[in-house]
């Protein structure tokens, strides 16, 4: 089992140096996500040796360039280098005829299938489910019609306490019974209970993604008690006119949206190119929610160490 997120790029609009715009990586019990797909991605996803041709679903939260100008090459270059398996995209209902009108114009067709997904900007909604985990969009407030996203395990099997299970003639087949919490009859008419030969699972984890918004007090709702939440925090708390009036958060309003949604770490990033530093971003957190960290490109975060 595991669960991790790549930064693949944690600066705001003007790419630099030391930090690319917005895209992630997201490895869920082996489900290969990416969470928006600025300029540079695919160079990211190279240098940080993430196998792009795994990624099966691309979440993009709205349509400024600073969150899906890359995907386009990204889609070319999976082409080129054969892909032949289906992508879901999922973004603004925009987004399908900006790719169309892309591919076209540059004469290019792909080899592989896009199954596109249109998001809704009124509610939470669940937009991917399969056995393992389920996948949420979630209003945000910004410029243009914006979602966050929260990837949420699914409770998960009962762990096997196999010490107890020596010597006790038990087939394969019943371990799923003892997972599943079901007790075991032998044809010799011992019973066994489940709950001597299991252990309790690993809590299911989550994974909540905001990009660009202005401080929301409905967020908390949307994200709550989640393992690890990433929220924008392009300006401190000094430029907090400039984020009000580019509808962006600040150090402050992401500390303060943590703590009323009770997660358990906050990372930050989509940090304005203004800033030659982070160490006052990561005081300002500290101020407010103690367990914060600044996302740098390249971090993976492994949800199980949070």
């Amino acid at each position: 089992m595991n669960f991790t997120v790549t930064i693949l790029g944690s600066g705001a609009a003007l790419p630099t140096l030391n930090r690319m715009p917005s895209s992630q990586y997201i490895n869920c019990n082996n489900r290969h996500f990416l969470i928006d797909c600025a300029e540079g991605t695919q160079v990211q996803l190279r240098k940080y040796k993430v196998h792009f041709q795994k990624i099966s679903h691309i979440f993009i939260s709205h349509l400024h360039g600073d969150h899906y100008f890359g995907l386009v090459g990204l889609l070319s270059s999976m082409s080129l280098l054969g892909r032949e398996k289906e992508i879901h995209l999922f973004g603004p209902p925009e987004l399908e005829g900006i790719l169309k009108t892309q591919l076209e114009y540059g004469g290019s067709r792909l080899s592989f299938k896009i199954n596109f997904h249109s998001l809704s900007f009124h509610a939470k909604e669940k937009i991917h489910e399969d056995d393992v985990l389920e996948v949420y969009s979630f209003p945000l407030k910004h410029k243009v019609p914006t979602c966050g996203f929260l990837i949420k395990e699914k409770p998960k099997l009962l762990k096997i306490d196999s010490d107890k299970l020596k010597d006790k003639n038990i087939e394969i087949e019943h371990y799923k019974m003892l997972q599943n919490g079901q007790d075991i009859q032998l044809e010799n008419g011992t019973l066994y209970r489940y709950q001597e030969f299991t252990l309790p699972p690993h809590p299911p984890m989550s994974y909540a993604y905001c990009s660009d918004t202005k401080k929301d007090l409905k967020i908390p709702e949307f994200i709550e008690n989640c393992t690890v939440l990433y929220h924008e925090a392009t300006f401190l708390k000094k430029d907090k006119s400039i984020a009000n009036s580019t509808m962006h958060s600040t150090t402050i309003d992401a500390a303060n949206i943590a703590s009323l949604g009770k997660v358990k770490s906050l990372y930050v990033g989509h940090l304005s190119s203004r800033y030659r530093s982070d160490e006052q971003h990561l005081l300002e957190l500290k101020e407010v929610f103690k367990n914060s960290n600044v996302a740098y490109d390249g971090l993976i975060i492994d949800l199980f160490k949070q």
